[in-house]
């Protein structure tokens, strides 16, 4: 099956990366928060912009060292998953050890009841009612449970779009086989400049049985933002219900749950909240909860509440009772202020390239509230899959693959903790890599 890790040869895999963090690099992150929470107090009461406070590197020094990372590897895929800050880490560790001396008195009576404190939490940080959101293990699970778990009439057509993520298509595409429904794909155009034009390209394909739609909120090959709540008004006046795959604009464009005025959202909270992996996220209005299906079955009684979605048998309560710690980071930087830093990041690496060649192509729009903090680039002459892995082998650097039928390249994704001094040197790179070719060190 597709994943988010390996479609359509769109991810570059590299090799084993080597040794596992060592203890004492968690230990030495989590000691750094203090420092960092105190810097961000410092940065609240000077009343600075978002922009200025994204070029305070002391700021971001500070909290770049709650991310226990390898800094030996240049990771550029932070789109993909993101590493996850000492503080929630160790939560994490805390809650599994504390599991662990009574499972089914600790995980079941004492932990699994906590999980209605972060669902508060993620509802007041991200404007919903917690009765309004499920936590699941990621934005696939998320999204299977709705593009399958909706009841279509005999001869209902489904419409979405080439940019859509794998998965979600073969999902359709299994659905379909199975019910005898229709696919319309419509191809959107990269970068698109004009909401009127994208919204005109779902107009066009609709049908009188179109009745399930699906959309990314921002298209994971290139960071492109779609007009999700315009596509939901178009959905609403014609009877369809929309599916918002939100997996790489959750926690990292600005925005709240309740202004978007989606009847759908779904994501996965190890992107760009930076939570502990295997964390996801439904949001569904409460009108529309019971109709839809769980992918497991629920009790009767659970209809119309949100945690029939939870319904998964025994899991491990750690990793979604330390996303705690994520949104106490994530309030703390402030979306404002983390989405210009995000910004800052791409313009330091995507600026400087595309002046050093004629041969950069660029995949993504820069025009403010057209795409995210990722970047689509080609370079003319160079295939990016051998790229990719020259970068990764000669250099360690880790970038994503992008092959599509319409464009190819690398995406690039760095975070909160990516330094300028890294970037630079990504730069320098495929300087060389323009100038000299993909040479290789003898070995």
């Amino acid at each position: 099956m597709l994943t988010r890790r390996s479609a359509l040869g769109l991810l570059f895999a590299p090799a084993v990366l080597g040794a596992p963090a060592s203890p004492g690099l968690l230990r030495r992150a989590h000691a750094a928060a203090p420092a960092a929470f105190a810097a961000l107090r410092r940065a609240d009461a000077r009343g600075r912009s978002p922009e200025e406070d994204a070029q305070d590197e002391d700021l971001w020094a500070e909290i770049g060292r709650l991310f226990p990372v390898d800094r030996a590897v240049l990771n550029l895929n932070n789109g993909g998953v993101s590493p996850t800050p000492a503080t929630a880490l160790e939560a994490q560790r805390r809650y599994q050890e504390e599991a662990n001396t009574a499972p089914a008195y600790t995980l079941w009576r004492h932990q699994e009841p906590r999980r209605e404190a972060v669902r508060a939490q993620l509802a007041q940080a991200f404007g919903a009612d917690p009765e309004e959101l499920a936590i699941v293990r990621n934005a696939s699970e998320g999204l299977e449970a709705l593009q399958l778990g909706r009841d279509l009439p005999a001869g209902a057509r489904i419409l979405c779009s080439d940019q859509d993520y794998p998965r979600m298509l073969t999902t359709f595409e299994q659905r379909a086989a199975r019910e005898g429904l229709t696919i319309d794909r419509i191809q959107l155009p990269t970068a698109a400049e004009d909401d009127e034009e994208i919204l005109a390209r779902y107009r066009e394909a609709w049908h009188e049985q179109t009745r399930l739609v699906l959309v990314s909120h921002a298209i994971f090959l290139t960071g492109q933002v779609l007009p999700v709540s315009a596509l939901q008004a178009l959905c609403a006046e014609r009877g369809a219900t929309l599916l918002v795959d939100g997996a790489h604009a959750f926690a990292h464009l600005d925005f709240r749950l309740d202004e978007l005025g989606v009847e759908s959202y779904v994501t996965s909270l190890h992107k760009w909240l930076c939570a502990p992996h295997g964390n996801g996220l439904i949001y569904l209005r409460k009108p529309a909860i019971g109709d839809f299906w769980p992918l497991m079955a629920a009790a009767a009684e659970q209809k119309n509440d949100i945690r029939k979605f939870e319904e998964t048998g025994t899991r491990p309560a750690a990793p979604a009772l330390a996303i705690a710690e994520s949104i106490s980071l994530h309030q703390a930087i402030g979306a404002a202020r983390k989405l210009a830093r995000l910004y800052r990041l791409r313009d330091l690496w995507l600026r400087p390239l595309l002046t050093l060649s004629d041969r950069v192509r660029l995949h993504t729009s820069l025009t403010p509230g057209r795409s995210t903090a990722m970047a689509l680039v080609s370079f003319d002459g160079l295939d990016p899959a051998a790229l990719a892995g020259w970068l990764w082998d000669e250099h360690r650097i880790l970038v994503t693959t992008i092959l599509h039928p319409q464009f190819s390249g690398l995406r690039i994704s760095p975070s909160l903790y990516t330094t300028p001094a890294e970037l630079a040197r990504f730069v320098a790179t495929l300087e060389h890599a323009l100038t000299h070719g993909l040479t290789r060190r003898a070995r």
